[in-house]
């Protein structure tokens, strides 16, 4: 396993300062828009970043629910034509990454997307992203997806699949899924987030089954599902990575449990990341353990040291594993 990062690059300064930080493996942003995103693209852009000392692990498909983001939101609001053309576009960025030498490609396969209450202050006065369900309107309308009930929203993700899993096996490309973040109870804003539960999330897996079809696994997110996080998590990593379909994992911890959390910093919250880690190499993981969100500090570039603190503190856990295992 390896520390890796999915932080925004803003400049080239951002590449050599995530290698003088011993990150050497990133989920990329290639230039210009997705559907730009042919072979030569995807070449030059990794070559660039690994002029760096550092490895493209994978990019990301455009896939949310927000025209104006440019995110293909048919796909998962179900309308055709336009969810073709917008898998289409998905089909040909995988091509392409297979073709350029990136292994795997993350998505999300949204209809609402994060949902946050107001932030709290932990470890001294650091804002925290939180979400207490009892604090929302409960009752807040369906936005532009209207009603989606869990057949519909199974046949959308079927759809998505049934037409993406061959092009991933074609070109060698894992496809990374991330779960729905937070659970929500069935019916919030008229929508059953059917990956917003372990079992769901088990379901989806096993669907056009494939050894390049697994998850994204946010840990963070996983931990949002469950009564226990600090007792549930490890086996629920555990079943994902014995059967090989954990090909990214967002090393996040939160405070609290389903319906009720704060996200912390990897060392404050309640879950034993070192343990964590250890169920990782237990179960044979080999890839990247990133930063998903940091908690929000004070002073200029924060987000960038807040982000370093995180980076730090994986290399230590990894290291520290290594050293017991020796």
């Amino acid at each position: 396993m390896f520390v890796g990062t999915q932080y925004p690059i803003h400049s080239d300064t951002d590449y050599e300062v995530l290698a003088q930080l011993g990150v050497n493996h990133i989920n990329g942003f290639p230039p210009g828009a997705a559907e730009t995103w042919n072979t030569d693209v995807l070449s030059r852009y990794r070559e660039k970043v690994e002029s760096y000392g550092i490895n493209v692990d994978m990019v990301a498909l455009p896939i949310g629910t927000k025209p104006e983001d440019n995110q293909s939101p048919n796909i998962m609001l179900g309308i055709s034509p336009d969810r073709d053309r917008e898998i289409e576009t998905c089909q040909n960025i995988i091509r392409a990454c297979g073709e350029a030498g990136i292994p795997a490609v993350k998505y999300r396969l949204f209809i609402i997307g994060i949902t946050r209450t107001e932030a709290r202050r932990g470890r001294g006065g650091a804002l925290r992203s939180s979400f207490y369900y009892d604090e929302i309107d409960q009752h807040e309308p369906p936005g532009v997806w209207g009603e989606v009930s869990a057949d519909e929203y199974w046949e959308r993700i079927d759809y998505f699949l049934e037409r993406i899993v061959p092009v991933a096996e074609e070109y060698g490309v894992k496809l990374a899924c991330h779960p729905h973040d937070p659970y929500t109870p069935d019916g919030y804003r008229g929508v059953r987030r059917v990956l917003g539960t372990v079992e769901g999330m088990k379901k989806f897996v096993q669907m056009h089954e494939s050894p390049l079809h697994g998850l994204n696994f946010c840990q963070g997110t996983v931990s949002e599902m469950l009564e226990d996080p600090r007792r549930e998590i490890f086996d629920v990593i555990r079943w994902f990575g014995s059967r090989n379909k954990i090909f990214n994992v967002h090393f996040r911890n939160i405070a609290g449990r389903k319906l009720a959390f704060e996200e912390t910093f990897p060392d404050e919250g309640d879950v034993d990341m070192l343990q964590a880690a250890w169920v990782y190499k237990e179960v044979g993981y080999k890839g990247m353990l990133m930063p998903d969100h940091a908690p929000k500090i004070s002073g200029e570039n924060s987000a960038t040291v807040a982000f370093a603190y995180c980076y730090g503190y994986i290399r230590a856990v990894l290291q520290s594993i290594d050293a017991l295992e020796d």
